[in-house]
């Protein structure tokens, strides 16, 4: 995918002057907003003083009262998701406690995110980035830029998750429904994944009942962006269950089902839980929208290759689903791209996933 090579230097992690500490994200309208829209009332953990803390004593500074998420968030029976396919519920839950890791180590370690979250398992790091980068965003709206938390997630190792941290971003956007994603240096094209985000952020917290609602208005270039999102986050609210998801996606709007197929292969290739003939039923199920479900595949496929950390259900979705390898597949992402890959206009991101689909359709 483009940027694949784009890094930022570390000395650019160190700001001029001294850093300044973020007092508080607790009680600002984004976080209230996000409060509101993420977390039900049980939930709510907040970072706070012990309560021996001496707050008369001299020098004593309150300490900020940064927003946590609890790792009950990744629940399904929670969520109001499928439960009845454990083996998939186990692995899905765990991204998602994977990315909710992320974001709570990058409320400690927002200046120097990167060996906190190389601690964490191979194959789950590209989720807590994804986590990790909600926060750096959360972080940077609420200080205007100032704290520079995405530029300092996205350098150096953060490089290889590129793609995961413009989806983290779209997490941040989602709350206040802003309607342009943050760019991220060095990877003008891949800004757009932000939108994917916001939309997965949307229906992953509201749950199956949003769906229909977030698939209005898919006309709009930036909302088919979302849209996708939607798509992924069904890969979760269905269990990665074929056949549930295509009866889930049967009951919106003709004009948004291709777009929802594209977010879906994109999880079936990055999240994993089918095997060969998993992979071939969802394929079946996609029927008419097959290049955008193949579209998808290709992105999460791009994604896991680029992170140099390639699972076996990316690789099986690979030689399943296009007769490859993950780095041949991986590589028409950067093909498609070429020309576009400087642009940050949605005119080029819609363009990318369209020579895409017509390569997916070319080598069927």
């Amino acid at each position: 995918m483009p940027g694949r090579h784009a890094t930022i230097g570390e000395a650019e992690l160190r700001d001029s002057g001294r850093d300044r500490e973020l007092r508080t994200l607790g009680r600002t309208p984004f976080i209230a907003a996000l409060e509101e829209y993420v977390i039900s009332p049980p939930d709510r953990t907040f970072s706070h003083p012990p309560e021996d803390t001496d707050r008369s004593a001299p020098g004593h500074r309150r300490p900020p009262r940064i927003l946590r998420l609890p790792m009950g968030m990744a629940d399904f029976a929670h969520r109001g998701f499928r439960v009845d396919r454990p083996e998939n519920r186990a692995l899905l839950e765990e991204h998602a406690r994977s990315f909710l890791r992320g974001f709570n180590l990058a409320v400690s370690n927002w200046r120097y995110p990167h060996p906190a979250l190389a601690d964490l398992p191979d194959e789950e790091r590209g989720f807590a980035y994804e986590g990790a980068a909600m926060h750096a965003g959360i972080r940077d709206l609420a200080t205007f830029g100032r704290a520079r938390a995405l530029h300092r997630l996205v350098a150096g190792p953060g490089a290889a998750y590129v793609h995961l941290i413009h989806v983290g971003v779209g997490w941040a956007l989602a709350p206040l429904r802003i309607p342009l994603p943050v760019p991220v240096p060095a990877t003008p094209l891949l800004r757009w994944l932000a939108l994917d985000g916001a939309g997965f952020a949307e229906c992953f917290f509201a749950g199956p009942a949003r769906l229909r609602k977030a698939c209005a208005n898919p006309d709009d270039e930036r909302r088919q962006a979302r849209i996708a999102g939607c798509g992924r986050a069904l890969w979760f609210i269905e269990c990665a269950d074929p056949d549930g998801i295509r009866h889930r996606i049967s009951t919106v709007d003709e004009r948004a089902r291709p777009h929802l197929w594209s977010g879906v292969g994109l999880a079936s290739c990055y999240a994993g839980g089918l095997d060969a003939a998993g992979f071939r039923a969802l394929r079946e199920a996609s029927g008419p929208h097959w290049a955008h479900f193949g579209q998808g595949c290709l992105f999460g496929i791009a994604a896991r290759a680029r992170s140099g950390i390639v699972p076996e259900h990316t690789a099986l979705g690979a030689r399943t689903l296009f007769a490859a390898d993950v780095e041949s597949a991986a590589e028409w992402t950067d093909l498609a791209a070429d020309g576009l890959d400087g642009s940050t206009a949605i005119a080029a991101y819609t363009e990318w996933k369209s020579r895409l689909r017509r390569a997916v359709l070319y080598n069927s």
